[in-house]
């Protein structure tokens, strides 16, 4: 995984949506399910480690499940509305927003009203994340996926680690294979840390009873490391360029 590529920008990724509905609609006689779709996206979309993190902040990356993860829509009100045109013509039906230190709801109901939004805001410090928190965006995902057949997307600001780890904690509760599913995160989102997937998995075993494969995760990620420092501050660094 250290072969840059060229980004795949948003717009592509929506025209590979169009182009699923086209040629489902010619093949079935019908719109593709979104299964389908996000079949086909996640068969488009190929990932290899990025040239730059900041290639990767707020590209939106499905990985399964209907589920996407991103950075934030952007430091001024015009990036923030042109990201969520873009979010919107991907198909996301519902966002998930894990920042403590800011919240859209205002700006997302106003520009886009027929979005759901939740704000379960958590800090980054490292630390551990309570069982409330995946709770609270677990159920949130739950009820839009139901609800809809879009795409529920999660972000955090830089979409490194809160972000991927609520994903984490979604396939999991939506009964994906735990360390396959970090293979889906890492592999659409190369930059993506997932640094309480540990505080995810436990949670999960706890929450349904079950024996969880920490020993495997713990594996995993000593096998599939990422720097951690190096991506967050190639992302801060563009904010002074």
């Amino acid at each position: 995984m250290n072969s840059p590529i060229t980004p795949t920008t948003n717009d592509e990724i929506r025209l590979m949506i169009q182009e699923a509905v086209r040629s489902g609609a010619r093949s079935a006689h019908r719109r593709p399910t979104a299964a389908q779709r996000a079949a086909h996206i996640a068969q488009q979309v190929q990932s290899a480690w990025p040239s730059s993190p900041v290639d990767w902040h707020r590209r939106a990356c499905p990985v399964g499940h209907r589920i996407i993860l991103c950075g934030d829509l952007g430091d001024t009100t015009d990036e923030m509305r042109e990201r969520l045109v873009e979010w919107q013509a991907l198909g996301v039906t519902h966002i998930i927003d894990v920042r403590i230190e800011a919240d859209d709801s205002g700006f997302v109901s106003r520009h886009a009203p027929s979005m759901g939004y939740t704000w379960i805001g958590v800090d980054d410090d490292g630390g551990h994340q309570p069982d409330e928190w995946f709770e609270r965006g677990v159920a949130a995902a739950r009820a839009a996926l139901e609800q809809t057949d879009g795409f529920v997307l999660v972000h955090c600001h830089m979409g490194v680690n809160r972000g991927p780890s609520m994903g984490y904690a979604i396939k999991l509760a939506l009964g994906a294979d735990p360390i396959a599913s970090l293979d889906d995160i890492r592999a659409g989102r190369p930059i993506a840390a997932i640094l309480y997937a540990e505080d995810a998995l436990d949670w999960w075993g706890r929450t349904t009873g079950t024996d969880v494969p920490m020993d495997r995760l713990v594996d995993w990620f000593e096998q599939n490391p990422v720097d951690v420092g190096w991506i967050v501050s190639r992302i801060a660094r563009r904010r002074y360029e």
